[in-house]
């Protein structure tokens, strides 16, 4: 794994060094040579590592102390650069004549050191891609989801619900083929489950020919090997020698024959398949139809890409807390006497597994081990959890600890990909992350270098989307338009992580932590009860006590200049006390690129001095104790993103909201009158958002941002005052401006007060406001008179959310039908039971969220909504179901959405709803929540829960989890 890590890392010191090559060939002309020289050893030790990493061998002592020194190397090579260039983001000043000569000076030594270093392997005979240990049997990886994990009958449990669901999938007859997939993260039990399937008496019955194959056993000719598995089970009258000699079309040719004859369905299950293979054997499959296939995988797009049409996806859902806990008694007796010590073990066990079942077994497996057991050994077995993970001498863990290194070197060597993961386990265990944050983080850090026609931000969210798919990190909660909102590390896989991270000085828990000088990526962690977080390296301590820690070694590492000595991280993020601790830090962190105190309670306006010194600084958060930035921080050249949303910052100078790089700005933000003269150009993309009073230089300025993309804006304006026409006629050319499809989606968002109701409908004397407009998204929130005729201009609209609009039925449907690209809708009203929406109305909508206070809902009629896969029905008084929405007529849908607080029966009764209809759409329940207002409306969001919500590990379900906000969700602090 540390060869992992310093390869990881290594992948982006060399892409940095192209870009040095790239923007400063002339200015570098002298160092071109060394710097190629460089580039091209460090290529070469990366690969070797990745050579390593294929092998999976673990590395011996000598490999390790080497993979040590690499990593230090690459971290100076980093620091070097960013010392010396300016900001990476354009082409900047050039270097004095006097940076020059020590640039070259630092460029000369870095390549002695890596001179030295190569030439210390060669004197030592270290071999990164040795294969001598992986000969010798100390394999690091194997098969990721092997059923022998969970073959004994303590596995089993938590089993019966899902093997019932899958049954009645079965159950059901078809003369077409029928896919089934099962996905999860390895180690999740899918194959356990489908081997519970496949050899229950019921299924024996009905299919009298099955056939069991692994694929992953099959590498060398997986479809020729597979298919011939399959032919050999199935028709087992058939000589081996026939069957060896047949090509695959003559296989599927005796396969349709024969079964065509028998005239029965076949069961047959593939363990582990992949997506090309999938392609291969589907055409051969879908010939011979009379076929059911389950088939498991760890990947949710070759489930999808299997199950697509009249499939179906079964996603592997966690244990519960008290099948966590029947697990651990059925396996260790010191669990089945109750007693408080007892309790105390399995609490810990159970919260630090996450209701995964391999963990639970494998602590389990460690636990026997002990002759006399105790609640705190349970407790300090789960504290050294991820030492125990990566322990190679404990064989308790040896399963576990494949499973999880898989899922990391499976992602592609070379990419950031590998980074981007590490990066993830710097945030605490089971908080989610805005998905947005996370990708505007890996850009600010480096981690991510744009492709040919994809920009950095594009391949950021590519990365993001490839780790979900590949259910390492899960999706916690979605927005509108059905795309993650935040999002979180499988709980397992984080605390492997975070265990490597810290151990390759990638990420730090504190700033006193033993031999930590060279890390990365500080984290404090705390919490305002007296008690230190349980991901805290070094066990727990007070408070109190970590602060004093933290002083008291800035204090010891400060040399006569005042400056802190080896202190360098790229990135200090703070949950909960430490802001004086940073505060007295910063001087010392010049090359910070992300300053996260967006969960620091103590980091105040005494605080903010040190800021506008961190010139390298990209991205920028701050908390409830900050209330005003002075206009020094104009000297933050370098930022990109600056978040205030939970700051009481009401006004931004003009000079911090024009710096040259300052892309995503978000808060509540005023902005005051400016003079012609003192109008700039702005690289804002983002503004969520915006305070428009009379006062306001907002409508003036929006104009001159020829970047922005989504915007947020309150109106606390009258239609007679001068901002009024101003602002109608920004929007309208904000809209306009869309037309260049160069630029990107827009995205608008408006709440509206009582004397700006009228702000969108036009004016016949505006020449602008009868051309089409070209939003993508809209978010409209207060009374209106009537359909704004704006937005039935918007052609391209692609997601609309009304919220308390209390325009009836009749004002709403005619404007609806003038949006026939409309893919997602939120109603938010009091009634819309006058709405009607009829045949071949909204043919493009997928997501439909209705929320009323009155729980009598729209009517849908046959032929509405052909393409609608989301139907979210939320009124806490609803009871039975919706005699006006028939679920059978959306073929398409998926999911079914309900409040939490209607009655058993009523839920009872979707979900027989939900079992009839041939893609049996799940029922999930949305807890509504209030949060405090921010205007006059109220302000609500739904969290979803599982069913038995007593059964989850904390207050909301860390799995099929989404939330709704009926306040729009730009401005909702990140969780």
């Amino acid at each position: 794994m540390e060869a992992a890590v310093v390869s990881a890392l290594m992948t982006n010191i060399v892409a940095k060094l192209l870009v040095v090559l790239d923007k400063r060939s002339e200015q570098l002309s002298g160092l071109a040579g060394d710097i190629k020289h460089m580039q091209s050893e460090l290529s070469m030790i990366a690969g070797d590592m990745e050579d390593h990493l294929s092998q999976k061998a673990q590395p011996s002592v000598v490999q390790s102390s080497f993979i040590t020194r690499m990593r230090d190397l690459a971290f100076d090579i980093e620091d070097c650069l960013d010392q010396f260039l300016p900001c990476g983001a354009c082409d900047g000043e050039p270097m004095s004549i006097g940076d020059q000569v020590d640039f070259s000076k630092e460029i000369q030594k870095l390549k002695k050191q890596l001179e030295d270093a190569h030439q210390q392997k060669t004197n030592y005979g270290v071999k990164i891609g040795s294969q001598q240990q992986a000969a010798a049997g100390q394999l690091l990886f194997l098969a990721d989801d092997d059923a022998s994990a969970f073959e004994d009958h303590h596995h089993h449990v938590g089993i019966e619900k899902p093997k019932q669901e899958l049954l009645e999938l079965l159950d059901g007859e078809s003369e077409k083929m029928i896919v089934i997939s099962i996905v999860g993260f390895g180690g999740s039990g899918k194959t356990a489950l489908a081997k519970a399937v496949y050899h229950c008496p019921q299924v024996r019955r009905k299919f009298l020919h099955r056939a069991w194959v692994v694929a992953s056993k099959h590498k060398d000719d997986a479809k020729q090997g597979i298919l011939r598995a399959i032919v050999q089970q199935l028709l087992p009258s058939v000589a081996p020698d026939e069957i060896r000699t047949k090509q695959a079309a003559q296989l599927q040719e005796l396969l349709r024959e024969r079964l065509g004859i028998a005239r029965t369905r076949c069961l047959i299950v593939i363990d582990d398949i992949e997506k090309l293979l999938w392609e291969a054997l589907k055409p051969i499959f879908s010939a011979v139809k009379s076929i059911t296939l389950l088939l498991t995988t760890n990947v949710q797009s070759v489930a999808n890409a299997c199950s697509s049409g009249d499939g179906y996806v079964y996603n592997m859902r966690n244990l519960g807390k008290e099948e966590s806990k029947t697990l651990l008694k059925n396996k260790v007796s010191f669990f089945q006497a109750s007693s408080p010590d007892s309790e105390d073990g399995s609490d810990a066990i159970v919260h630090k597994c996450l209701g995964h079942p391999l963990a639970l077994v494998s602590v389990a497996n460690h636990l026997l081990d002990e002759k006399e057991l105790t609640g705190q050994f349970c407790q300090d077995t789960c504290r050294r959890l991820g030492i125990h993970m990566d322990e190679n001498k404990n064989n308790n863990f040896t399963k576990l600890r494949q499973v999880l290194m898989t899922n990391y070197s499976s992602l592609p060597a070379g990419s950031s990909l590998r980074t981007c993961l590490l990066y993830t386990s710097l945030f605490p265990d089971g908080r989610p992350v805005s998905r947005k944050t996370l990708t505007r983080r890996w850009l600010a850090e480096g981690y991510i270098e744009g492709r040919l026609q994809h920009s950095d931000l594009e391949v950021a969210e590519e990365n993001l989307k490839k780790l979900t798919d590949r259910n390492i990190i899960l999706p916690v909660d979605s927005s509108n338009n059905g795309k993650a909102k935040t999002c979180k590390p499988y709980g397992i896989m984080h605390h492997f992580m975070l265990h490597r991270s810290m151990s390759s000085n990638f990420i730090a828990k504190s700033f006193g932590a033993k031999n930590r000088s060279n890390y990365r990526h500080l984290v404090i962690e705390n919490h305002t009860n007296g008690t230190a977080s349980s991901n805290d390296h070094h066990g727990a301590s007070s408070s109190h006590g970590h602060l004093n820690k933290i002083c008291t070694y800035v204090k010891k590492n400060l040399d006569n200049t005042g400056s802190v000595n080896k202190m360098r991280p790229r990135s200090i993020t703070v949950f909960g006390s430490g802001g004086e601790a940073v505060h007295s830090n910063l001087t010392g962190c010049k090359l910070l690129r992300v300053l996260d105190l967006k969960d620091c309670n103590d980091f105040g306006d005494a605080h903010v001095d040190n800021i506008y010194k961190l010139l390298h600084l990209k991205y920028l958060t701050l908390g409830s104790s900050v209330s005003n930035l002075p206009v020094k921080m104009k000297k933050l050249h370098c930022l990109e993103t600056l978040d205030l949303r939970k700051t009481k910052i009401e006004t931004l100078p003009l000079e911090i909201i024009s710096l040259p790089h300052l892309a995503h700005l978000f808060g509540k933000i005023k902005l005051k009158r400016v003079s012609a003269k003192n109008r700039k150009n702005f690289n804002l993309q983002t503004l969520a958002g915006v305070v428009v009073d009379s006062n306001s230089g907002f409508p003036e300025l929006m104009v001159h941002m020829k970047k922005l993309t989504k915007v947020k804006i309150w109106c606390e304006i009258t239609s007679t005052d001068s901002n009024h026409a101003m602002l109608s006629e920004a929007i309208h050319k904000f809209a306009q401006a869309g037309a260049d499809i160069s630029v990107g989606p827009r995205s608008l968002s408006l709440h509206l007060n009582n004397s700006s109701k009228d702000l969108l409908q036009g004016d016949s004397s505006n020449a602008t406001s009868s051309t089409p407009g070209y939003l993508s998204s809209l978010k409209l929130q207060g009374g209106l008179s009537q359909f704004p005729q704006f937005v039935m201009s918007l052609r391209g609209l692609k997601e609309l959310c009304l919220t308390y609009t209390n325009m009836t039925g009749a004002n709403l449907l005619p404007g609806l039908r003038k949006l026939p690209r409309l893919v997602c809708l939120k109603l938010v009203e009091v009634d819309l039971a006058d709405l009607d929406i009829k045949d071949k109305d909204l043919p493009s909508l997928q997501r439909l969220c209705i929320v009323v206070e009155n729980p009598k809902f729209p009517t849908i009629k046959d032929g509405a909504l052909p393409r609608l896969v989301s139907l979210q029905l939320l009124c806490e008084h609803l009871v039975g179901l919706c005699g006006v929405i028939k679920v059978e007529g959306f073929e398409a849908l998926q999911e079914i959405a309900l409040d939490s607080m209607v009655n058993q029966p009523t839920i009872q009764l979707w979900e027989n709803e939900a079992k009839k209809h041939p893609k049996r759409p799940r029922v999930c329940l949305l807890k509504r929540v209030i949060v405090p207002a921010e205007t006059s409306w109220p302000s609500v969001k739904y969290v979803a829960l599982c069913q038995d919500d007593s059964n989850c590990y904390t207050d909301t379900c860390t799995i099929d989890h989404m939330e709704i906000d009926l306040e729009d969700p730009t401005l909702q602090p990140n969780s």
